[in-house]
């Protein structure tokens, strides 16, 4: 059986190849593979950037990370922040489908009643259901125009709506088929054929709503993606010309790709673009905050620790000058409400001496060995820190653990120095100063170190009233100094986008979410 699929494969591939070469088809690889195509379940950056080819939610983010319409034309909120009213364009449809009836079935506020009621239904056991829980209400006033009431103001909600996991879905498509096999949206283009592990493709919806300049969107007329899980054979492909962009950079081809400043190598200076984006991502240690007779309690060691590495030489010599040194907060470079001006810990092993000699541990003496835990893939990142630790006084142990395991070890509160990361899930800074709100502590929450703070507590809170998003920007600022005031983390770095492009692809852009928006790009012809 599997010779014969093979077969036909072959055949269809090979009369089909003549017709397809006047297509322009963008062809990327997905190595993690993809499981589902429901976008409630669109929790990870493999299922976000189908997804972002399929769906449409309410609003949508531009590349500066600011909410504009997308299936709402406009919205209002009331004086008082908690009622967002949403006026939808008409002449919006679905992907056609045979439960249409060879009918155009357009877009109404149901749908998205339909739709957010889904997330929040326990049934569907949707990991995006957290997204709604600060919800009140939500109905459909008329066919064009949707309330959402909230339960307390939330500034960052127009962002939480622009997630994949808000997208709408049609009602009697999704309770009638397998709709995470088969999926019906309104996005740029619509489901044509999936192998597990091996392909997926995406046409041009003729019929999408959007257009750029007066130009219809989308471009292209179809997307190619493969499944290739090995990083090296992928990065041949693209190599290749099989594929048209690759997405970060692996170990295996690094410095095949790179200089050690992070330089695109010059023998592909012409055929490659290197795209760069700051991206919403924080790489750090955190400290569990809640045990007394720990040394890490001690303010002073953790500033030691703060102190004693060089972030810089790390970046150059470890990353290729690959994300930016944490030297400012935990907020990252590119988020609103980061602050370029706030003061970190620049390498400082002086001070770093005499900051464990203030503890009563001159030199180190008497300090018992700190045990940072980790996973492999960032061994590396804390092999250095434990070197130059040690030449300040402070002795570290490294404990290595698989993924999983050290993700449930931190949220359950297992390990009393540990290496984490904190990709923003919408764009808003708030995502990251709610890890360090009292009330969050894990297991229930996010904030893994369990740093406690009245004070930040109730800045924390204001800022979910201050409508003027400039001064809200003010206040995150300040919590952020005051993470860094009282290191209940250690930064290491801002993490980065970073993208390699073949010259006939055009308009395709970096973005600090590293979203993949694909109705924008053309395909020069390569002759």
């Amino acid at each position: 059986m599997r010779i014969f699929i093979l077969f036909l494969t072959i055949f269809f591939s090979c009369s089909q190849k003549q017709s397809n070469e006047h297509l322009s088809i963008f062809k990327y690889n997905e190595s993690s593979g993809i499981h589902t195509l429901d976008p409630a379940f669109s929790k990870d950056q493999a299922r976000n950037w189908v997804s972002g080819q399929l769906f449409n939610g309410l609003v949508q983010l531009d590349d500066n990370l600011i909410p504009k319409p997308s299936i709402a034309k406009k919205w209002d909120i009331s004086d008082d922040g908690l009622d967002y009213t949403f006026y939808l364009r008409k002449q919006v449809f679905f992907h056609d489908h045979e439960l249409f009836l060879d009918q155009k079935r357009e877009v109404e506020a149901a749908d998205f009643c339909y739709s957010f009621s889904r997330l929040l239904d326990h049934n569907v056991s949707s990991p995006g259901r957290w997204v709604m829980l600060n919800v009140d209400t939500f109905y459909a006033v008329t066919d064009t125009t949707l309330i959402i009431s909230l339960k307390k103001p939330f500034p960052a909600f127009l962002g939480l709506l622009s997630m994949p996991y808000c997208s709408v879905v049609p009602k009697e498509v999704v309770e009638n088929t397998d709709f995470s096999k088969h999926p019906i949206g309104t996005g740029p283009f619509h489901f044509q054929f999936w192998e597990k592990g091996v392909k997926l493709v995406l046409r041009k919806n003729p019929f999408y709503f959007e257009t750029n300049n007066g130009e219809k969107l989308p471009h292209l007329d179809a997307i190619s993606v493969s499944f290739i899980r090995d990083k090296q054979a992928a990065f041949l492909e693209f190599l290749q010309g099989n594929l048209d962009f690759i997405s970060g950079i692996d170990a295996s081809y690094k410095d095949e790709l790179l200089t050690k400043d992070g330089v695109l190598k010059s023998k592909y200076k012409d055929r490659i673009n290197l795209q760069t984006e700051p991206y919403l991502n924080t790489e750090y240690l955190g400290f569990l905050m809640k045990n007394p007779d720990s040394p890490l309690e001690n303010i002073l060691i953790r500033k030691a620790i703060n102190y004693g590495f060089d972030r810089v030489k790390m970046i150059k010599y470890l990353r290729n000058n690959i994300g930016t040194p944490a030297l400012q907060g935990f907020i990252p470079r590119k988020m609103p409400g980061f602050n370029p001006d706030l003061k970190g810990y620049l390498y400082n092993p002086d001070l770093s001496r005499e900051l464990l000699s203030q503890a009563g541990y001159k030199n180190g003496e008497g300090l018992e060995i700190i045990t940072l835990s980790t996973t492999s893939s960032y061994l590396d990142l804390c092999e250095f820190i434990q070197n130059q630790l040690s030449l300040v006084g402070i002795q570290i142990s490294i404990d290595v653990n698989p993924p999983a395991t050290h993700r449930n070890m931190v949220a359950n509160s297992r390990l009393s120095f540990f290496r984490g990361s904190w990709i923003a899930d919408y764009a808003d800074a708030e995502n990251y100063l709610s890890l360090f709100y009292s009330k969050n502590s894990s297991p229930e929450g996010s904030n893994y170190t369990h740093f406690n703070s009245s004070l930040f507590d109730s800045i924390y809170i204001a800022s979910f009233s201050e409508k003027n998003d400039s001064l809200r920007f003010l206040m995150y600022q300040d919590l952020d100094k005051i993470i860094i005031d009282n290191s209940p983390i250690v930064p290491l770095y801002y993490d980065q986008v970073l993208r390699f492009v073949h010259k006939n692809v055009k308009s395709l852009n970096a973005n600090p979410m590293n979203s993949l928006v694909l109705k924008n790009v053309k395909k020069i012809p390569v002759n």
